[in-house]
């Protein structure tokens, strides 16, 4: 199995524990579950905002550890200080060192909009996700049908929450569009061999139709960058490495977006 079969494998494994644990009924009384969404869109699209989108991501199959101990408060306080569109919360244990925790704590700090960066193959993550407080599910194409991108996103909208879908060519792109997603995320990283290309964002972004909020994922080191992204009509950029390989990674984010 090469690294995104591990991961969706084990994924089932931890949806049915958690289902048994933390039944849906349950999840319904959280905290936040009534509460209402907050627009990564329009975040993205503020004239006030930089259209970063800022990660908290403690490790990766592909980096290993990258910020073992990193404080939830303190950097994502600090990320939307630096002038964040919004947050980015891995919640995958296994192969990322994120937790639900992780992104509640940070919903507890924030009241901008926040990713929940997890693996989604079944409706109990998005009610989960609402659950803890998030605003925006990913929808990866590279582990969905197309049907399953329809009715996983279909739920989230339905739930007042958005949805970004990410794709890394033009043939996932194609059979993944449609009204039940918001945003497109280009991923340059190819997930099966971790090799990462800006040129990927670049080739797929004409295809992608200007309904959606464009975001660029992964590889972006360099504000230079983003300003070329943003001449092929990106407004939104995921950057989450590049910050978290830093002692205090709201510091590099507040540095960079002052470049840009």
């Amino acid at each position: 199995m090469d690294i995104l079969e591990k991961i969706v494998a084990h994924k089932k494994k931890e949806i049915a524990s958690q289902r048994e644990l933390y039944p849906t009924k349950l999840l319904e009384k959280g905290a936040y579950f009534d509460g209402q969404p907050v627009s990564l869109k329009k975040y993205i699209q503020r004239e006030d905002k930089s259209g970063i989108i800022a990660e908290i991501k403690r490790k990766s199959p592909s980096k290993g550890l990258i910020n073992e101990h990193v404080s939830i408060e303190q950097t994502s306080i600090g990320y939307m200080q630096a002038g964040a569109s919004g947050l980015s919360v891995l919640t995958d244990k296994e192969f990322f060192g994120g937790t639900i925790e992780d992104l509640k704590e940070a919903r507890s700090f924030n009241f901008c909009p926040i990713l929940r960066k997890d693996f989604i193959i079944d409706e109990y993550q998005i009610i989960e996700a609402k659950s803890i407080g998030a605003d925006v599910i990913l929808l990866i194409a590279a582990i969905l049908k197309k049907e399953e991108i329809a009715s996983l996103g279909s739920l989230a909208q339905s739930m007042g929450m958005e949805v970004l879908l990410e794709v890394h060519d033009q043939e996932e792109l194609e059979k993944s569009i449609g009204d039940h997603i918001n945003l497109v995320g280009v991923n340059n990283r190819n997930l099966r061999t971790f090799e990462t290309d800006i040129s990927i964002s670049k080739s797929i972004a004409a295809s992608i139709p200007s309904d959606f909020v464009k975001v660029s994922e992964s590889g972006l080191s360099d504000p230079g960058t983003i300003k070329e992204l943003k001449d092929y009509g990106f407004e939104g950029f995921l950057i989450g490495e590049t910050f978290m390989s830093h002692g205090r990674p709201e510091k590099a984010a507040r540095e960079f977006i002052k470049q840009l």
